[in-house]
């Protein structure tokens, strides 16, 4: 079979046994990690954890990203989510900030630079974290019957545990990149939402079930679900994948007996240019009546607007998070698409668009290209990211339900896709088929999946 093949001429190839060796290595010392839990808390009172992430999606979500250390109350508890919120941050001041504009331009030491400040502000975000997580158990424990009193001290040296597993878990990820296979930080929250997938489908398989009372059909309602769970799978493939190609021309150049220039490339304008980011931004804005929802409001139509905005199933929270992501689509395209920058280059190197004029028009040519397909990319990243609420309408799960679509998804894919390509590159550096029959696996353009 050709898939066997291919398996042997992976493993023929040592630098590409080595890397994917020491991936598979690094990935199970963290899920090791994710099974210690912190001192001092029995096991017998992370029931009371567990249920009480099970009652509420927003601590779903954390336990999923997390590969369910957040439910156990372990070392890596906080998982790589600070680091991922420190990056964002970062990479927004580099948009607004003239400083951290000037070291995205340094090349590799402003690189260097920007990581330092990246890992500096992770430290602070895990600090203000821990004590957090730490007084949310101990309630959760306490509300069930168990003993977790845990006083000024204790929650000290517990937080400097909590920030040390989630810098380990950094450093995994970086040791990953290095020297295995893959954006490691991207893999590691692959990681964490793949395995949450076999209990989250076996749970959901044993509730199809017939019950006692011989009620038919929960099989085949199962089968239904795997089928619309691989359909949302390739749409959101459809959707990482999707690019409009614009057509460039470069005028020839005679330099001595040489002829350079003259071939027509393409520049490819990604369907989705911004990725998870509005997802990730519209979720931080959607948190925020959860947050204010934990003080308690007093009035019966506050109580209600924040219940509400608290309810993740419900229609006003899906349809204000379905705005927001279309509304921080464009807003993040515009920031990180630049025309202007990109007519700028073709001109520098004597490239044109076919038909269009260099300059001005080109400009408005690009932008008016980014915003025809922006917008079917927002909406159809909006419906991706909001279709864990309808699985949940059809009776599936909160927990199976968050594969249907959502951060989750998109991460997934995004990163299967990188990491595919980048053992098929080295494949085909050696001579060997790729791993599809036909065409080649395109990989993100962007180096992680946050």
């Amino acid at each position: 079979m050709r898939f066997v093949q291919t398996l042997k001429n992976i493993w023929t190839i040592e630098e590409l046994r080595k890397r994917l060796l020491i991936t598979f290595l690094l990935v199970f010392v963290y899920r090791m990690g994710c099974f210690i839990v912190l001192p001092g808390i029995h096991p017998d009172d992370l029931d009371a954890l567990a249920s009480f992430t099970a009652g509420s999606g927003l601590m779903q979500l954390l336990d999923m990203f997390s590969g369910g250390a957040f439910s156990q109350a372990s070392i890596f508890a906080l998982g790589i989510m600070p680091y991922i919120t420190a990056s964002i941050v970062i990479q927004l001041l580099g948009m607004v900030l003239p400083s951290f504009q000037k070291m995205q331009r340094e090349g590799e030491s402003g690189r260097q630079k920007l990581n330092q400040y990246t890992r500096y502000l992770t430290v602070f975000i895990l600090l203000l974290q821990g004590p957090a997580y730490l007084i949310n158990l101990q309630m959760q424990v306490s509300s069930a019957g168990g003993h977790a009193s845990m006083g000024f001290w204790t929650v000290a040296y517990l937080t400097v545990i909590l920030a040390a597993g989630s810098m380990f878990i950094m450093w995994l990820g970086e040791r990953i990149t290095d020297r295995g296979i893959g954006n490691g930080i991207s893999f590691i929250i692959l990681v964490g939402i793949i395995a949450r997938l076999p209990q989250s489908l076996y749970y959901e398989f044993v509730s199809r079930l017939p019950d006692s009372t011989g009620s038919a059909g929960g099989l085949v309602m199962f089968l239904v679900e795997l089928i619309l769970l691989f359909a949302v799978t390739v749409g959101a493939v459809l959707l990482v994948q999707g690019t409009r190609k614009v057509p460039v021309q470069y005028a020839k150049r005679i330099v001595g007996n040489r002829q350079y220039g003259g071939a027509r490339q393409y520049i490819p304008l990604k369907v989705n240019a911004a990725g998870v980011m509005p997802i990730i931004f519209a979720q931080a804005i959607m948190f925020i009546p959860i947050t204010l929802a934990g003080f308690g409001a007093t009035a019966d139509a506050s109580h209600g607007f924040f219940q509400a905005f608290s309810d993740i199933n419900g229609w006003a929270y899906n349809i204000t998070y379905f705005i927001l992501i279309v509304a921080f689509t464009y807003f993040y395209t515009a920031i990180t698409v630049r025309p202007a920058q990109m007519a700028e280059d073709m001109k520098r190197n004597n490239g044109f668009i076919p038909g269009v004029k260099p300059g001005k028009k080109t400009v408005e040519y690009l932008d008016s290209i980014m915003s025809r397909i922006t917008l079917p990319g927002s909406i159809f990243l909006g419906i991706v990211a909001i279709m864990p609420a309808f699985a949940r309408l059809f009776g599936v799960s909160q927990n199976f339900a968050q594969f249907f679509g959502g951060t989750s998804l998109l991460i997934l894919v995004g990163v299967v896709l990188d990491t595919l390509q980048q053992i098929e590159s080295h494949l085909m550096m050696h001579h060997y088929d790729g791993l599809m029959k036909d065409g080649k696996i395109k990989g993100r353009t962007t180096g992680s999946a946050y």
